[in-house]
């Protein structure tokens, strides 16, 4: 009887021990080459309805699949938004950002090499140049 309460208890640490290991392990945007900095960021205050991130990052670099990466590791809420405008290090980037298109100062565009959205059916797209034709 006492062997089978051991058996149960290590058992059960076990699954402690695994989750702990698994919820600490998950990929994070610092595991991403890139060296990603967040420079602005707009979140609506609606909590009943439809939430809009919209994000400026400044990146090393042109790395395409880390970017998509970046933007998959955002949070996102069914029926919601999520946008991110990615900028150049070392170039001007947008230090506020606002929910009315262009989402921030137009001066900026030219410096925007890529957008990833996450649309309100969870369609996700990463479009380079954005704003160059």
């Amino acid at each position: 009887m006492k062997k089978v309460k051991y058996i149960i208890a290590a058992v059960i640490a076990l699954v402690i021990a695994y989750i702990i290991y698994d919820s600490t392990s998950q990929p994070t945007v610092n595991d991403l080459k890139g060296n990603f900095k967040e420079v602005a960021l707009y979140r609506n205050p609606n909590n009943t309805g439809p939430i809009f991130r919209i994000y400026a990052v400044t990146v090393q670099g042109e790395p395409w699949q880390e970017m998509q990466k970046y933007g998959d590791l955002m949070p996102y809420t069914k029926y919601g938004n999520t946008k991110v405008f990615f900028f150049q290090e070392g170039h001007s980037a947008p230090t506020s950002i606002k929910l009315k298109e262009p989402n921030f100062d137009t001066q900026f565009q030219q410096n925007c090499i890529a957008k990833y959205e996450k649309d309100a059916n969870g369609q996700v797209s990463l479009t380079r140049k954005p704003f160059n034709p």
